[in-house]
């Protein structure tokens, strides 16, 4: 049976998204499936912007957040500021197409979440890149023309699918929201039939 398609979207600046990283890849070796990783612009306002009960609400998903990171050894710092994590999110389809997907978003959740990287600065970016051993030149040049263009049809694709928020994942349609979601994920690819035996 050929593996079936299994769509996630996140954004390195969404603690979430951290989260479910790891545990959506490990899938793959459980299911028949590709797990497909399309950057999404979470669009987030900023202080001062949000309501008093959205100020409460982001501190306790960050508070959320470290309460599923601390077992798996992970550090979930709040940012300082809402990043346009554009540069970081191209860095992940460049990566990708060098088939370092994993490995560099890995770096850039854990330097992001330890507030080490700048996720909006092409220059920040290239030094993940190139500590990856992959080429900054390469990158930068892949930021500004096939990149740009890649990054705007998972925005359009994303718009396709009505997607609100990360880490969204879609099955046959279905969607899946969050990252305590992927139980529920599972169950859906088992009732189809692609557990491996």
């Amino acid at each position: 049976m050929q593996a079936k398609e299994v769509k996630m979207y996140s954004d390195y600046k969404s603690p979430f998204a951290y989260l479910a990283f790891d545990p959506a890849f490990a899938l793959e070796q459980r299911f028949r499936i590709r797990l497909r990783w399309i950057p999404f612009q979470l669009r987030i306002k900023g202080k001062g912007e949000r309501s008093l009960y959205s100020e409460h609400k982001a501190r306790y998903s960050y508070l959320d957040a470290r309460r599923w990171a601390k077992p798996r050894g992970l550090v979930i710092r709040g940012p300082l500021k809402v990043y346009d994590t554009t540069p970081a999110l191209i860095g992940g389809l460049f990566a990708n197409q060098q088939g370092r997907l994993l490995d560099y978003s890995r770096r850039v959740y854990e330097l992001f979440f330890r507030r080490e990287l700048e996720a909006d600065e092409p220059d920040a970016v290239a030094d993940v890149v190139a500590s990856l051993g992959m080429s900054a030149g390469d990158y930068r040049k892949f930021l500004s023309s096939e990149g740009a263009v890649a990054y705007q049809r998972a925005q359009d694709e994303a718009a396709a699918d009505h997607v609100f928020g990360v880490p969204m994942f879609f099955f046959d349609g279905e969607p899946f929201w969050g990252h305590d979601r992927i139980p529920l994920l599972e169950n859906r690819l088992t009732e189809a039939g692609l557990a491996m035996t």
